[in-house]
């Protein structure tokens, strides 16, 4: 493990790394965190200078935001970017590389650890998990062209990381069909359509997207009715199915904290019993359930008769 005590000292050599990187020309940019007035102000940017790494970068316990998803055009452009990714960040860059929604070729990766592990000072004022430890993938990055912070082979046990991670979804489908529809109804009732969950997934990548298409009628965000409600998010979960890492950004950018990472959640646990454990982004090889046909798959019958028994039986399978 690198001999770093401090977040201070953490951020400290991220910047000088950076510079190294920037003198010798490696690449021509890079993307991280900007800091602004308050010490939570914190919001993804791309620096172009030693200057302006020195004044403005920041890495702190308010650094969650994936930057995975800014890459997509950022790597578009002339040069190489440096990109500081966290494990979880890595999945889904992984995931974009799958997708050829990214050039590997013109990304240099930073590997560093999630800032629920940095202490800034042991007083702080805030205490409890961030958001992202929810929604833990273990320490490693699954893509990387070096790290700073954390252990080259520093791994986590992630049977036991994800022994609950589904426990929620499994409350939900122990209730019956009215009182699934009524925690769903009283969730997305509060939705502004403010696409901020569209926005951040790094999922969500189509180049146009079904909802910002005016002829269809469902561009209306604040205006829009129940149904529009319930099937903008609906919709979204199965264009992800599949490709969602379960980052939790959905849930995180929320402004009405609709657990929305439930639902991604949900299709996960469906596809892993249904046609076996995978996790989106582990691997950039190999193809995703819903991308190949195996004879082991569980055929429509199957699925429609699962279904049934669960609804027999309050929700309980």
């Amino acid at each position: 493990m690198q001999n770093i005590k401090s977040a201070a000292e953490l951020q400290s050599k991220m910047i000088a790394r950076a510079k190294e990187l920037l003198a010798d020309g490696t690449v021509n940019r890079v993307i991280g965190w900007e800091k602004g007035l308050f010490d939570y102000d914190v919001t993804p940017a791309v620096f172009t200078s030693a200057d302006g790494l020195d004044k403005n970068f920041v890495y702190n316990e308010y650094c969650a935001a994936n930057l995975s998803k800014y890459l997509i055009e950022e790597t578009k452009k002339e040069g190489k970017i440096l990109a500081f990714l966290k494990p979880n960040d890595t999945y889904s860059f992984n995931q974009l590389i799958k997708e050829y929604r990214v050039k590997r070729e013109n990304t240099y990766i930073i590997g560093v650890p999630c800032n629920e592990e940095i202490k800034s000072n042991e007083d702080g004022t805030l205490s409890g998990e961030a958001a992202p430890c929810e929604f833990c993938l273990g320490k490693t990055h699954v893509v990387k062209d070096e790290l700073l912070g954390v252990a080259e082979d520093e791994t986590a046990d992630k049977e036991a990381q994800n022994a609950h991670r589904f426990d929620k979804v499994s409350e939900i489908e122990s209730k019956q069909p009215d009182e699934r529809f009524d925690f769903w109804r009283a969730e997305l009732s509060k939705c502004i359509r403010c696409n901020a969950c569209r926005n951040v997934c790094p999922a969500c990548s189509c180049i146009q997207c079904v909802f910002d298409n005016p002829t269809l009628g469902v561009d209306q965000r604040i205006a829009a009715n129940s149904f529009e409600e319930n099937q903008f998010h609906i919709i979204r979960a199965f264009h992800v199915a599949g490709r969602c890492t379960d980052c939790g950004e959905c849930s995180r950018v929320c402004p009405e904290n609709i657990p929305l990472h439930l639902l991604n959640r949900k299709v996960i646990k469906d596809l892993n019993e249904l046609y076996g454990d995978y996790q989106a982004g582990e691997k950039v090889e190999g193809d995703s359930p819903l991308q190949s046909y195996k004879e082991s798959d569980a055929n429509p019958s199957i699925i429609f008769a699962r279904s049934e028994a669960c609804e027999s039986h309050g929700g309980k399978k």
